[in-house]
């Protein structure tokens, strides 16, 4: 009975891929409201 029975390693590899897929998920999220960001301000920038 040792605490790395399949069951245990397979619940602690699905937690730690769902964190990696929330925090990669975050990652783009802030990338992509950057690029906007960028944009909004390359636009105001240009009208002046």
């Amino acid at each position: 009975m040792g605490r790395n029975n399949e069951r245990n390693i397979k619940k602690h590899n699905d937690k730690l891929h769902k964190t990696q897929v929330k925090a990669k998920q975050a990652e783009l999220a802030r990338k992509e409201r950057l690029k906007e960001i960028v944009k909004k301000f390359n636009e105001n920038k240009n009208e002046e």
